[in-house]
This record gives C-alpha cells, sequence and structure tokens, in this order.
C-alpha cells in the first residue's frame, strides 16, 4: 500500500512539473516590457536579442558612449523592432540592458516556476498570476 501511495505522488508531481513548465514557457515567450515598449521573447527573438547583447557589452569596453546610435553601423542609427513593429533607437548602453532585462525576464520566471514545483502540496492552481512574476517595466540604462 505505502509503495503504491509513492508511485502515484511521484507521477502527480510529474504531471504538475510538466504543466508547471508549459505554463512557465508560455509566460516567458510572452515577452516583456522595456522602456514603454512590449519586446517579443519567442526563441528567434531570445537568439536575436542575446547576439546584441552581446555586441553591445563589447562596444561598452570598446568605449561606446551614450546617445550614440550608431555603435553598430557609422551609416545607420541602431534600432530594435518593438512588438508593435516600432523602430526603438538604442545605444550600446542601452542595447546592453535591453538584453539584461530579457534575462531577468526570463529568470524571473524560471524561480517562480521552481518555486512552485518545491511547494507541498503543489498548488491546482498554479495558472494563477499570484504565483508568477507580473509586467513590470524593465530597468532602463
Amino acid at each position: 500500500m505505502t509503495i503504491r501511495i509513492g508511485i502515484d505522488k511521484a507521477a502527480r508531481y510529474r504531471q504538475f512539473s510538466d504543466a508547471i513548465n508549459a505554463e512557465r514557457d508560455r509566460r516567458i515567450a510572452a515577452g516583456f516590457t522595456f522602456q514603454g515598449k512590449r519586446f517579443d521573447f519567442d526563441p528567434d527573438s531570445v537568439a536575436n536579442i542575446t547576439g546584441a547583447g552581446a555586441t553591445a557589452g563589447i562596444a561598452v569596453a570598446m568605449g561606446a558612449v551614450a546617445d550614440d546610435l550608431r555603435w553598430v553601423d557609422r551609416r545607420v542609427d541602431f534600432t530594435w523592432l518593438a512588438a508593435d513593429n516600432s523602430h526603438v533607437p538604442m545605444d550600446a548602453l542601452t542595447c546592453f540592458a535591453f538584453a539584461r532585462a530579457a534575462m531577468q525576464h526570463k529568470q524571473a520566471h524560471i524561480f517562480a516556476a521552481r518555486a512552485l514545483k518545491d511547494m507541498e502540496p503543489v498548488p491546482v492552481d498554479y495558472t494563477d498570476d499570484r504565483y508568477w512574476p507580473q509586467p513590470r517595466e524593465a530597468v532602463g540604462t
């Protein structure tokens, strides 16, 4: 009898764990807000933001200055497309902060999912917003 209870408990935990991971991933992919604009965070966006953030960090280390929008290409201002398809100008410092905000968005959801899975018992209403990071303005430069 005890063995069966342990098996049922493990199966239930696995079921909740998978469902919590799916909710976490859905919330992460929903995007984040930075400087008053909403930005996508699908897998392609994640890769692009990561690359831009790394490039921006190198540019800052090499002396890029605030308000210089031509830190990538001297012929054109650097902008990022927001979720509404508007162009958002970013100097290297801002782009680096943007990538950091994206990382913090993902990290907050990963930690929230872990906290849910560590609860005893795991709440059946794990999709309730009260368990998850609330959308907030990301810290700028």
